[in-house]
């Protein structure tokens, strides 16, 4: 098996330091797979996610993160919690990618990680927080298991088509900084609005986190 070639180790390290930023545990399971069963030349300083009791403990974990990121309250806690491991964790990941032997890409690799994770987890955390002052539970589940897919599937680019990756990777990263604005306006009208409330000042309400907008009836600008 071929070891992984400098565009592969770029793109994986940018990956691992995002995808920490959503999903450390899955992360480190499935980089732990890859490894012991031979799928990916894990680099030095990630042979250790290969240990069978990694895996293990890796993989008990995603199982509870699984349900836990779906239970509307319960997801943004678990977000609180993990801002700070989430953040280390990424930047550690992306460090070790390089290793000792390449001391200063090493360095560079966990700054750069470390904010691709802390970018990842503000935009989720953000995210689920406004998506959870809806009553219904399936925006947040849907939300949930779109988190799910992207993990894997940014690890595989990484590796087989790391320069798909690069031009997706840059996409992400902007549309995950419109989000956590996006998200953190409405967030910080809603708490507005609550201490408007107990206040006693008039409440003219909130707007929609997220909406489309509708063209108005005998609107024909646009024929």
């Amino acid at each position: 098996m071929n070891d992984l070639d400098m565009p592969q180790l770029l793109a994986l390290a940018a990956a691992l330091g995002w995808a920490s930023g959503i999903r450390l545990y899955l992360v480190v399971l499935l980089t732990g797979l890859a490894g012991y069963l031979g799928w990916v030349p894990l680099p030095g300083g990630l042979q250790m996610l290969a240990h069978p009791v990694v895996i293990a403990a890796s993989g008990f974990m995603v199982f509870v993160e699984f349900f836990a990121d779906k239970i509307p309250g319960l997801d943004s806690l678990w977000d609180m919690v993990h801002t700070v491991i989430r953040i280390p964790a990424g930047a550690a990941l992306a460090a070790s990618v390089f290793g000792a032997d390449h001391a200063a890409m090493a360095l560079v690799a966990a700054l750069l990680g470390g904010s691709f994770a802390a970018t990842a987890h503000a935009a989720k955390a953000t995210t689920r927080a406004a998506i959870n002052t809806s009553p219904e539970p399936f925006s947040n589940v849907g939300a949930s298991l779109v988190e799910d897919g992207m993990v894997p599937t940014g690890l595989w680019l990484a590796i087989v088509h790391p320069l798909v990756f690069a031009v997706l990777f840059i996409a992400v990263l902007v549309f995950s900084v419109w989000l956590i604005r996006k998200s953190w306006r409405f967030l910080k009208s809603l708490f507005g609005r609550v201490a408007r409330i107990f206040s006693g000042r008039p409440d003219p309400g909130v707007a929609p986190a997220f909406r489309l907008k509708k063209t108005p009836p005998g609107d024909s600008s646009n024929v």
